[in-house]
């Protein structure tokens, strides 16, 4: 088995949490409730549950960017990241951080984008043309 993290957190509305994470960002739905509902995020897995959504302010300083702390985020491969982002800016989602390029040129130069889900939660999805470059100093 591959190991992959489990993270579960607060949305406020689950229809809306399942058309964001399973429509606009492609995730299959696994097992849910009446008051929570799993997804596979990019191999990883997710479970949102009804309630408040965890407090966040934009006081992470990465490169020219404050970005909302804390987030979710996951690193995907350079062509995954390439079609995400385009089907996400296609779709008009309103993002905290476009699409772009972090690092370019250094160790760890990366692509990322930051958007929130539909209950406010913060997600960072980046890509790398090499897996060595995630741990790059």
């Amino acid at each position: 088995m591959q190991p992959c993290f489990h993270l579960a957190y607060h949305v406020t509305d689950l229809e809306e949490a399942r058309a964001f994470y399973g429509g606009t960002l492609g995730c299959k739905e696994g097992r849910s409730t009446d008051t929570w509902v799993d997804f596979n995020f990019f191999g990883h897995q997710v479970s949102l549950h009804l309630g408040k959504p965890f407090e966040t302010t934009d006081t992470g300083k990465v490169g020219q960017h404050m970005v909302p702390m804390p987030h979710l985020g996951v690193v995907l491969d350079m062509d995954t990241w390439k079609a995400l982002a385009e089907k996400l800016t296609e779709a008009n989602l309103a993002f905290v951080i476009a699409p772009t390029i972090r690092f370019e040129g250094e160790p760890g130069e990366q692509s990322t984008m930051f958007f929130r889900d539909p209950s406010g939660n913060p997600i960072e999805i980046k890509g790398f043309a090499d897996a060595a470059g995630v741990f790059a100093s």
